[in-house]
């Protein structure tokens, strides 16, 4: 363990007087690191990464850390070329010091995309698991590199010994308290030039070090500051002030005045109102009014003074022995002062989450759950369930319990139960078991507790708006349903996958823009909010990106119907696989001649044939009849054809089962110009041979917009070797078309009724499949069923002749 200090408010603060004046201490320097160590900045950083860097910081830093590879093996071949020999490079480890948790997170999801990179990552924060944190230490895989994502913990409190690359992003999170709500919070600051420095120092411990700063250096000599604040001026007095009555010494001004980083007046006199308006103070006069900085420790003063914990649990404490509820507040202010011991892996946080809330018993609240799952940690030592360490390590894992913390807090509560027992303060030993009711009582009461302990600090929650509530979440149930970001009908079954960790899935609706997720509801389970429905709020709150899987932009061939308008079938290998078995099916039938009068939309089969060769019959839709010939479109493949009326044949029931192929798309955004527009919507010649030229023979990009009565709303996009370009956009800048709002249907994404008009087809075949093997199954069984009873006559018929 480590620090950096300023020496010279140390070396003024303890000077001895000579002569009149004020001499500082002296100041011995020792240097302590063994190999050099590199800095660079942010402008520095263009000379190592040997491609530009887009996007934001955290792009940087991955950027840096695949860049040390090719450094590393630049420094192996020259050490090869100056000392002989072939090894491989050592890939040293890298130390990123990140501001907080979120950030931590932010970066091991952009380096989890770096697979081939072979990186082994840690994250180090206080709230990660222990076993995590020892992950830090181990030697990684020969062949791997280690990173280690951390906050300030790694600065002074953990040492790495084989770190060779610091990546410092020169910022902090420090707890600051609001003047207005004495409310403590962790700010994000800017690091000083000591904690930067002191980061810098984690490498060269085993090797040459390098330490990137991604700030420039300008910024870094006038922006980032030379020491961090004093706490004793950021943080609260409150517990200091107590100290210092109980010296009893005079006035606290006086005494605080002789610190190293005095507190300012104005934080001294709101301390004291603090105190006072808590019961710790009392309001005294000095004879011309009340005292601004001073006052009388009362009982409730003395108490605090001496229990190690927050001035509002230590309250909670005092309350809960009035109330009868003293061994849960000993446990909740033992729980709150240390590390939580509830482990919530970084990769397995949903565990971690639904164990708390199993031990909440229903009830929305970290300290009931703490109470709970401490006793149950207790009970089952006392049992002697837990006698064995490995079985305990056991018992905790499968709790999402951590038994070293749990362990340090049964330490505090036996101490916090000792110091309140001098104040003739005890803690009922061997309760009497209480039945549901009187559980439910003290719960209530304890709840009454805790309330009191931070009053005036409440969070006052409004009326609910029932019927917003409805509106939102379509009339489901708001207790067993939550909305979901605008998923299409296409990602069902993943949805449905995904939410399963949290619970089961009882439905998932599409609602306009909407989705909604609901959960089942036992019998046995109370008329609260499901813990489902808070697991799935965790997954929100954390803005852990869902992992679904999109489906592949497909190969389509189109066949243009007018500008913007056009059809087109899918030409991957699957697709086209099924086109060939649907035509060989349909050309080995014997076809017969169309038995009734052609007429528009009539479904038939049409023959299509390339040059001179003989055509195969395809499924076809007849557009117009024009004397002995007919124009056919060609369902499979979207395009058209003029063929004579004798050569259509009758489409089989059988083969008009088939979902069709084509599909239709229309560009959105676009509608003719002035110039180009004929009889209302129609397109000019000129306009529409335009927008051929356009598409034909060049490789077309379709991004889906929406989709509208089984119409595909699309943007289309030229991709060529440089750029990419819009159709709709080289149509507007030429004048050939002017932009054009979508309707509402069409801006509503992906709504429920577009994409189940995709479906509808496929739903409505199976379905008539379904009916086809029901009627044959019922026939057959007809059938059987008058056999059986022939036979059964004739076998009564013979019974009765030889009985006669």
């Amino acid at each position: 363990m480590s620090a950096t200090i300023n020496c010279r408010e140390f070396a003024e603060y303890f000077g001895t007087p000579i002569r009149s004046q004020m001499n500082p201490a002296y100041v011995f320097e020792v240097e302590g690191a063994p190999y050099a160590i590199e800095e660079f900045y942010l402008e520095d950083l263009c000379s190592l990464i040997p491609y530009r860097v887009r996007g934001g910081m955290y792009n940087v830093a991955v950027s840096l850390i695949q860049s040390f590879d090719e450094l590393e093996a630049k420094d192996q071949s020259s050490r090869t070329a100056r000392e002989g020999g072939l090894s491989l490079p050592d890939r040293g480890s890298v130390l990123v010091f990140l501001p907080g948790l979120g950030e931590i997170h932010y970066m091991q999801e952009a380096l989890s995309k770096l697979v081939r990179k072979r990186l082994q990552v840690y994250p180090l924060h206080s709230s990660v698991t222990l076993e995590e944190q020892n992950g830090v230490f181990l030697v990684p895989v020969p062949g791997y590199r280690k990173i280690i994502l951390s906050t300030n913990i790694a600065e002074s409190s953990v040492t790495v010994p084989d770190v060779k690359y610091v990546i410092d992003f020169c910022l902090a999170r420090h707890m600051v308290c609001d003047k207005e709500t004495h409310y403590q919070s962790l700010r994000l600051t800017w690091a000083s030039k000591t904690n930067c420095n002191q980061r810098r120092g984690r490498a060269g411990r085993v090797s040459m070090g390098y330490c990137y700063r991604l700030v420039t250096k300008e910024f870094w000599r006038n922006e980032i500051p030379d020491y961090v604040v004093p706490e004793m001026v950021r943080a609260p007095l409150a517990n200091i002030m107590l100290k210092v009555k109980l010296l009893d010494m005079g006035d606290p001004r006086s005494l605080l005045s002789t610190a190293l980083s005095p507190p300012q007046l104005n934080d001294i006199e709101r301390t004291i109102l603090q105190l006072k308006e808590m019961g710790a103070l009392s309001v005294g006069n000095d004879g011309q009014g009340q005292k601004r900085f001073d006052g009388e420790l009362t009982f409730l003063g003395r108490i605090l003074a001496h229990l190690p914990v927050d001035l509002h649990l230590g309250k909670m404490i005092v309350l809960g022995h009035v109330f009868g509820c003293l061994e849960e507040c000993l446990i909740i202010a033992a729980s709150l002062s240390l590390k939580s011991f509830f482990a919530m892996p970084s990769l397995q946080q949903l565990a971690g989450y639904r164990s708390k809330l199993s031990f909440a018993h229903g009830v929305q609240s970290d300290l009931i759950a703490f109470v709970n799952a401490f006793k149950a940690w207790h009970t089952s030592r006392s049992k002697g369930e837990l006698r064995h360490p490995k079985s305990e390590l056991e018992w905790g894992k499968e709790n999402c319990i951590q038994i070293k913390r749990i362990r340090e807090v049964a330490e505090l509560y036996e101490d916090l139960k000792e110091r309140t027992s001098q104040f003739n303060m005890h803690v009922i030993e061997n309760p009497v078991p209480m039945d549901y009711a009187s559980l439910h009582k003290q719960r209530f009461i304890l709840q009454v507790v805790i309330a009191g302990a931070y009053y005036p600090n409440y969070f006052s929650q409004g009326e609910m708006d029932e019927e917003l509530a409805s509106k939102d979440l379509s009339g489901h149930d708001p207790k067993t349903t939550v909305n979901l970001p605008p998923y299409s009908f296409l990602y069902y079954k993943q949805l449905q996958s995904l939410f399963r960790q949290c619970g089961q899935v009882k439905s998932i609706a599409f609602d306009g823009a909407r989705g909604h997720v609901e959960f089942y509801r036992t019998t046995t389970r109370g008329s609260g909010v499901l813990p489902e429905v808070s697991l799935a709020l965790l997954l929100a709150h954390q803005r852990h990106p869902l992992d679904i899987f999109v489906h592949p932009s497909d190969e389509v061939e189109t066949f243009v119907v007018e500008v913007g308008h056009f059809w087109g079938f899918q030409a991957d290998d699957a697709s086209m696989e099924k086109q060939r078995h649907l035509t060989a099916e349909i050309n080995s039938h014997e076809l017969c001649p169309v038995p009734v009068s052609l007429y528009p939309n009539l479904l038939c089969l049409a023959p299509f044939s390339e040059g001179d060769e003989q055509g195969l019959y395809y499924r076809a839709k007849i557009l117009h009849v024009c004397g002995s010939s007919v124009e056919v479109f060609f369902l499979d493949f979207g395009n058209t054809s003029l063929v004579s009326c004798s050569c259509l044949r009758k489409l089989p029931a059988d083969i008009m089962a088939h979902p069709f192929q084509a599909q239709e798309f229309q560009i959105s955004g676009m509608r003719p110009s002035a110039q180009s527009m004929i009889l209302g919507d129609q397109w000019s010649s000129r306009a529409r041979n335009r927008f051929i030229t356009l598409v034909n023979g060049h490789p077309l990009i379709v991004s889906l917009f929406s989709i509208l009565h089984g119409i595909m709303r699309v943007e289309l996009l030229i991709n060529t070797d440089t750029v990419t370009s819009s159709v709709a956009d080289i149509m507007m800048q030429e004048g050939h078309a002017i932009k054009a709002e979508e309707s509402f249907e069409s801006k509503v994404p992906q709504t429920q009724a577009s994409f189940l008009s995709v479906f509808t087809a496929a739903s409505r075949m199976f379905k008539e499949e379904e009916k086809q093997l029901i009627d044959s199954l019922l026939q057959s069984f007809a059938k059987t069923s008058q056999s059986s009873l022939k036979s059964k006559a004739r076998t009564l018929a013979k019974w009765l002749t030889h009985i006669s």
